[in-house]
């Protein structure tokens, strides 16, 4: 299998935690185009028409995209049930990953309008929108904690968007906001998965 991956992109994170989880991170080679949000990369592009990150080329030449189709696929493949195949808990765990990747979503844009547009051009009133919907994930993540056993797709997310706000909004400060979570998050992050995923 083959992954186009950016080495900073937190989406490409999620599915490398879910690679060594699984035990599939060594039969996936990695592949880094030369791209961005506003530069097309050909050979990108005719893997995804959306010209997007992380995209999984698989033995049979499919390829699979977005990041959660990608990490469902995987755990599929090694059968480890880090997404319960149904009932309530199956529903919860999706619920969790959707509430992360919705915040890793928020925190991206922020960075894109913050960060990458010129001075001139930046819409703060975008950017308090964006954070806003960060705080509030943040709230609900701490809420939720306990509410599932073990460790699951959703709690892998979870770290990932976590992961990113320490490395792109470091002065937000949500650690002192939200100390369960922090303290959560304090340990989940020093498993072997997490700590060999993080961007350099």
């Amino acid at each position: 299998m083959k992954l186009f991956y950016s080495p900073t992109s937190p989406y490409v994170r999620k599915v490398s935690v879910i690679a060594e989880l699984t035990g599939l991170a060594g039969r996936i080679e990695r592949v880094t185009p030369d791209f961005s949000p506003i530069k097309v990369n050909p050979e990108l592009m005719a893997q995804n028409p959306l010209s997007k990150v992380p995209v999984l080329v698989r033995d049979d030449g499919t390829a699979l995209y977005d990041s959660t189709v990608i990490c469902q696929y995987l755990d599929d493949l090694a059968g480890t049930g880090l997404y319960p195949k149904s009932g309530n808990l199956r529903w919860l765990v999706l619920r969790a990953e959707a509430l992360a990747d919705g915040l890793l979503d928020a925190a991206v844009l922020m960075r894109y309008e913050s960060n990458l547009r010129p001075a001139d051009k930046q819409w703060s009133d975008w950017c308090d929108g964006q954070l806003r919907k960060v705080a509030s994930a943040l709230a609900e993540m701490e809420h939720e904690l306990g509410s599932r056993p073990g460790l699951d797709a959703g709690h892998s997310a979870t770290v990932v968007a976590l992961g990113y706000l320490r490395l792109r909004m470091a002065d937000m400060g949500w650690e002192k906001t939200h100390p369960k979570l922090a303290e959560w998050f304090a340990a989940m992050d020093e498993r072997p998965e997490f700590k060999s995923t993080r961007p350099a």
